[in-house]
């Protein structure tokens, strides 16, 4: 009895899902192949060559199409001390990583969507100088993935409404 009561209830929530218009953000074919062809171009630097390496994979580059759009990326990078000793030296730091990104049509070079995204991590600083560094590092990874999924999610919702128009 109680399966049927929950098939019943599940097969009711199916259709009223597909009732509303929900299509899930993948589900069109045309978003994921318009994000496999998008070159991206990020300043020289680590925290720079962190981001493209995580955008290639977020977006699923096909390094052997030719892309249909181009991204370049602006970075900022901010470190400020928030945990203070008594000796006044920082023990814990906020990373904010600022990426300000212009996707144009390839090869045109004409300007299409332009957007920001804001990353806030925090590492702890150790006294010992390997370890201070190492922290940093994994901050500028983590801070650089987050980036690269939020850039991601952007352009599939982007994408996504502009086939509809």
């Amino acid at each position: 009895m109680n399966r049927v009561v929950i098939s019943a209830a599940l097969a009711a929530a199916a259709l009223g899902l597909a009732g509303c218009g929900f299509t899930p953000l993948y589900a069109t074919p045309g978003v994921s192949s318009q994000l496999t062809a998008v070159q991206v171009t990020t300043p020289p630097g680590r925290t720079g060559q962190l981001l493209r390496e995580h955008l290639d994979d977020a977006l699923a580059r096909d390094k052997g199409a030719t892309p249909r759009y181009k991204m370049d990326v602006a970075l900022s990078e901010t470190r400020y001390p928030r945990g203070v000793r008594v000796d006044n030296v920082a023990t814990r730091y906020e990373y904010v990583l600022t990426a300000v990104y212009t996707l144009s049509a390839y090869p045109s070079g004409v300007g299409i969507k332009q957007g920001t995204t804001r990353v806030e991590v925090t590492y702890d600083s150790a006294d010992q100088p390997y370890a201070s560094i190492s922290a940093q590092q994994d901050a500028q990874d983590r801070a650089a993935t987050e980036t690269a999924r939020k850039i991601q999610l952007e352009l599939a919702a982007w994408l996504a409404t502009k086939e509809k128009s």
